[in-house]
């Protein structure tokens, strides 16, 4: 992982994501979540503060001590029944069928392997359950797309993996019905890493 990765990333990540728009991102994405929920790619711990009360208890998985190294102070203030593990989202070592709910913010783009990544998503969701999800990813329009392949090189090795050029919604048609999506460019961020899809899928 490195010194870049490890210490200057998770800092810059932690600042970047904290202000608007995203907190408001977070708060209507996390909204309907309730039950037993997991959150892969957790972070630095930012969704914490938009989890509502119907939440029974809260898993979350992040590789990166680095993240959870800023993640643990919001995780000892959080009144949620919440563990931390630091695994990977192509590998959840967790029983199938054990989740209501699946969160994933911004993490999909860095996954390497994003199907078996979503398999596995599937695997421990409870039938019916739900995947709620905020990506950025491969815009419709074929300039910003051109840009995003051409950026994504240079994007994976300053943001730990991140690709810019996925379609986010064919990739989660693979395992899951889509309930609801909404394509959009996010305001006041450049379009080649701010073309959003944001929605629910169910298993």
């Amino acid at each position: 992982m490195g010194w870049y990765g490890e210490w200057v990333f998770p800092r810059l990540l932690d600042w970047s994501m904290a202000g608007q728009p995203f907190a408001d991102y977070r708060r209507q994405l996390l909204a309907p979540v309730k039950g037993d929920v997991l959150e892969i790619g957790f972070g630095t711990g930012l969704n914490l503060a938009y989890y509502p009360d119907t939440v029974t208890s809260l898993t979350v998985i992040d590789p990166n001590p680095g993240m959870a190294a800023i993640a643990q102070p919001r995780l000892q203030r959080t009144a949620l029944k919440c563990q931390s593990r630091p695994l990977r989202g192509e590998r959840l070592d967790f029983p199938a069928h054990q989740f209501d709910w699946v969160v994933s913010t911004w993490t999909l783009c860095s996954i390497a392997d994003r199907d078996r990544a979503l398999a596995e998503i599937h695997r421990v969701l409870k039938p019916g359950g739900r995947f709620a999800f905020i990506e950025h990813g491969l815009s419709p329009d074929p300039a910003i797309a051109r840009w995003q392949t051409r950026l994504t090189p240079l994007q994976k090795r300053l943001a730990d993996g991140c690709r810019l050029d996925q379609p986010i919604a064919d990739l989660i048609r693979r395992h899951f019905d889509l309930d609801t999506l909404v394509t959009e460019y996010a305001p006041n961020l450049p379009k080649t890493g701010g073309y959003f899809y944001r929605g629910v899928a169910v298993k």
